[in-house]
Parts: structure tokens; C-alpha cells; sequence
């Protein structure tokens, strides 16, 4: 009994402990200085993992990290690294349609807006002639590599997204667009980002695991718990960058990881601000051309509209 006692008490530990990481550098060809990638296959709450992350000094004035579209159109992570000057990362970033290959999240370029958040959700069965609108989160960094996660608003009328550093519950009403009352000015500020991209939800905030599904309606019930390929970004107190993605949908190597574990891994990392991006089949991330996980979809690399390169 006192050996089944101990057992029980020490299995919470295994199931919660970090996971290992190794250096990879060598696998990718030429590595800049100021860069690193990191591999891992500790198992996650005993499962099969695979999974990699890249870290990056982006306070240096010879790195630069830009946001590249596909304007209407959707290409893999490779076509966007041959088409822009074989970039150092590539990886996958909003949530879009399949339809117009339009993305759902903002996006910004060169401090410009290229994309706009999805601001409207339509009610379904009793909610038929209702809508809810929620703020979703975005990565950004200023012409100083200065870095920030936060959730945003966006209007085609405007030059700036506006964003707040606290979340806001999505509220619903009759109509199919948001009112600009909504936008209180003492909570929302221009975000005058060179380069930023969305998805969501946020998972750490101030170092600490926050995940905002519920504000950002994401993933809804259950669905958090939901383990799949995974793409995210955060950032460390020393202005590092990460890009993390997690393999998945590969059974008996790689089951992939929910947005709980996901957190963790990233706060583990050294995080103190991380925000989810498009994962499943859309999940992708190269360095030096080169594919770290491997895309679940039967086809390979997914086609997406847009996608966030470090030079």
C-alpha cells in the first residue's frame, strides 16, 4: 500500500515535468549567431511528441522580421521561402478561409495593415439573429524589435489597429458589424507595429499561463483539451523571439499537444508573453528552407495566405 501511495504521488510530477530540449543547429546548415533551434521528443503526459522551436535575438539591427501575404491568393511555406529571397524562418501564422484565401486575423506589413481581424461571429439555432464580437489577439513588433502580445481591433477605415493590454469578453448583439461605441479610447490604443500577425488565443500573460479561449471564442467546450499540430510565438524578458511548433495527428510518434500543454511548454521555455497560431494541417515551420515537423495534411505543406519570415 505505501508503495502504491508513492506511486501515485510521484506520477503527477512525471506527468508535469518539463520537457528536454536539444540543440539542433547542425541539421539546419548555416546558422546566423544570433539564432538557435531546439528539438525535443520527451513524451507529453506519456505521449509521442516531436517538437521544435526557434529562438532569436531580434534586438540586433542586422535581424529583420517581416509579415508576407499571398494578396488573394495561398502558397506553401516553401513557394513563399523561394519567393522572397530564401529567408532564414518561415512559418505559418493566422487562421483564414479556404473560400477567398482571405485571412481572419490582422496582419501588418512595413507598418501598414494588409489583413483584417474577423470581428463578427453570426448566432446559430435560438442566437439565429444575434452576433458576437470578439477581440482577437495578435503578435506585433516596432521598428525597434520591441515586441508585444495583445488583443486588437481593427477597421478598414483606419490606419492603425487599436489594441488593449487586458482582454475583453466578446459581447453579442443585433448587429452584423461592431459599433464604434464599443471601442473605448481609454482602453484601446493605436498599435503602431512595423510588422504583426494574429491568431489566438493568448497563453501567457505576464509569465503566467492565461489563456483567453473563452474572450477570444476560439476553440469552444472541451475543444481546448483538443490535442493537435500546433504553431505559436512568444517572447522572453530579453527581447528573444520564439516560434514554437509541435507535431501531431501521427499516430505513435507524434500525437500533438493542447493549448494547456502548449503554455506550459512555452512558459517552461522562458515566455513571458505567448499567443497560439493556426494550427492542424496549416502548421509549418522551416529554417533555412528546410521543414522541421512534418505537415499532418496527406499532401504536405498546406497552402495559407500568409506567413511570418525572419531575415
Amino acid at each position: 500500500m505505501r508503495i502504491l501511495l508513492l506511486l501515485f504521488s510521484v506520477l503527477p510530477l512525471f506527468a508535469l515535468s518539463q520537457l528536454q530540449w536539444k540543440q539542433v543547429d547542425s541539421l539546419f546548415g548555416l546558422m546566423p549567431a544570433n539564432a538557435h533551434v531546439y528539438y525535443s521528443e520527451s513524451l507529453i503526459e506519456g505521449k509521442p511528441n516531436k517538437a521544435y522551436y526557434a529562438i532569436v535575438d531580434v534586438t540586433q539591427k542586422n535581424v529583420s522580421v517581416e509579415a508576407v501575404v499571398g494578396n488573394g491568393k495561398r502558397y506553401t511555406p516553401t513557394q513563399y521561402f523561394e519567393n522572397n529571397k530564401q529567408p532564414f524562418l518561415v512559418v505559418n501564422t493566422t487562421f483564414f478561409e479556404f473560400v477567398q484565401n482571405r485571412n481572419l486575423n490582422l496582419v501588418m506589413h512595413e507598418g501598414a495593415l494588409v489583413a483584417y481581424n474577423m470581428h463578427t461571429l453570426a448566432g446559430r439555432g435560438k442566437d439565429t439573429f444575434t452576433y458576437r464580437h470578439p477581440y482577437a489577439s495578435a503578435f506585433g513588433i516596432s521598428k525597434r524589435g520591441k515586441m508585444d502580445i495583445a488583443w486588437t481591433y481593427t477597421d478598414s477605415s483606419k490606419k492603425y489597429p487599436y489594441a488593449t493590454q487586458q482582454p475583453i469578453a466578446a459581447y453579442k448583439d443585433s448587429l452584423n458589424y461592431v459599433s464604434n461605441s464599443r471601442i473605448d479610447r481609454n482602453t484601446f490604443a493605436k498599435w503602431k507595429m512595423k510588422t504583426a500577425v494574429g491568431g489566438g488565443p493568448v497563453l501567457l500573460q505576464d509569465g503566467q499561463i492565461k489563456i483567453t479561449n473563452n474572450e477570444e471564442i476560439k476553440f469552444a467546450g472541451k475543444a481546448i483539451n483538443d490535442k493537435h499540430p500546433r504553431t505559436a510565438i512568444g517572447y522572453t524578458a530579453d527581447g528573444r523571439m520564439v516560434v514554437l511548433v509541435v507535431e501531431g495527428r501521427n499516430p505513435g510518434k507524434a500525437e500533438g499537444a493542447d493549448l494547456i500543454q502548449l503554455a506550459t511548454t512555452l512558459k517552461d521555455i522562458g515566455c513571458i508573453e505567448a499567443m497560439n497560431l493556426d494550427g492542424g494541417g496549416s502548421s509549418c515551420m522551416l529554417i533555412n528552407g528546410k521543414e522541421t515537423i512534418k505537415p499532418s495534411d496527406n499532401e504536405g505543406q498546406r497552402p495559407v495566405p500568409a506567413v511570418l519570415v525572419v531575415r
